[in-house]
């Protein structure tokens, strides 16, 4: 089932939440909205399950239009952050609560029922914790129950709202791991919402990246984390550095000094800032054959997989730089040491009006 928003349009006041908003979740495909605070994930996902109304705008599950229908039969999976689990029942009970309260006519017999939500626990795979009650479980543990309630009514799409976002580091990476093979082995329609760069960019098939109400970029993880459409998406995307420039011939002209920048070509000499990722760096002893800016290690941080290091250069920029563990081993690194910086690569680079 797939699920698309037309020009949606929503405000709270004279607050713009979603404005002439447009995107489409393609059968079977997990699409996470990402975004700050504020930037109308949450409002779009409850719009989608019929929880809220917008003012303009349309709603379709496949190609019918879902404005007449209340959340109840919209066939959603809705699974919040704080899992919002009855306390005092346990964990089949919890399970079982969607199926037990279907009308009659459509209600599974006891038997059917007893099945289904075995069939779930083993799914997420807690079926010996079904005689537990919530309170007895672990953050994780309450999540993943939340998510085969959710499933118990069969619905047509899943709606999660930062499902992870209570839980501590290691639980949500453990958690975006099960989950990720638990929609390729479901395939559900699935709409995901976060604030979590790394979770989208681990988890969804493809990325919504939103800003003060509006689609900023849409595409696959790689897509906007290699190619980002603007320099909210980049900043957004991980950790960047920025700095004014001059391009000119191949070069960024920074003061005095100038520094090749690999595959940027410019018709003219131009003011520029440039956007580049702390692992498109590289740090040498000494300056190399091609231009580079002389710099001195304020901090470095070895522990890790990842080498963090920051650099001041003789211009007075300030850089964020990651390396392997084999580099800082060639490089013999200790603070307050003198470096040569060159770039490897740039993410974006964008024309400012006035020259720095």
């Amino acid at each position: 089932m797939s699920i698309e928003v037309r020009h949606i349009h929503k405000k709270f006041g004279n607050f713009q939440a979603l404005e002439n908003l447009s995107l489409k979740v393609e059968t079977g495909e997990l699409l996470a909205l990402l975004g700050p605070s504020g930037s109308g994930k949450t409002t779009l996902l409850r719009i989608v399950a019929g929880l809220d109304f917008y003012d303009k705008g349309q709603v379709l599950f496949g190609d019918k239009d879902a404005q007449d229908k209340k959340a109840s039969e919209r066939g959603v999976g809705f699974v919040f952050q704080h899992y919002a689990l009855f306390r005092h029942m346990t964990v089949f009970d919890n399970i079982a609560f969607g199926l037990t309260v279907q009308p009659r006519y459509i209600r599974p017999s006891r038997a059917q029922i007893h099945a289904k939500v075995m069939e779930l626990l083993k799914l997420v795979q807690l079926e010996w914790l079904a005689d537990r009650f919530p309170w007895q479980l672990s953050g994780g543990q309450r999540q993943r129950i939340a998510l085969a309630r959710a499933l118990a009514v069969r619905p047509r799409v899943l709606l999660l709202d930062e499902p992870f976002g209570s839980l501590d580091a290691q639980v949500r990476k453990e958690l975006r791991l099960w989950l990720r093979r638990f929609h390729d082995e479901s395939q559900i329609t699935t709409l995901f919402v976060t604030h979590d760069q790394e979770e989208a960019l681990e988890v969804a098939d493809r990325i919504v990246v939103m800003n003060q109400g509006r689609i900023e970029q849409i595409g696959t993880p790689e897509e906007v984390y290699h190619n980002p459409a603007n320099a909210f998406v980049l900043n957004f995307l991980g950790s960047v550095n920025f700095f004014h420039c001059r391009l000119e011939q191949g070069k960024a002209i920074i003061g005095d000094t100038a520094i090749d920048v690999p595959g940027l070509t410019v018709d003219k000499p131009h003011p520029a800032k440039l956007y580049v990722r702390p692992n498109q760096f590289k740090l040498s002893r000494y300056p190399g054959k091609g231009s580079s800016l002389k710099a001195v290690v304020e901090y470095l941080n070895p522990a890790g997989t990842v080498v963090k290091v920051n650099v001041k250069t003789e211009t007075g920029e300030l850089f964020y730089i990651e390396i392997t563990q084999e580099e800082l081993k060639q490089l013999k690194l200790v603070k307050a040491q003198q470096v040569y910086v060159t770039l490897k690569d740039v993410t974006y680079s964008e024309y400012v009006k006035n020259t720095p």
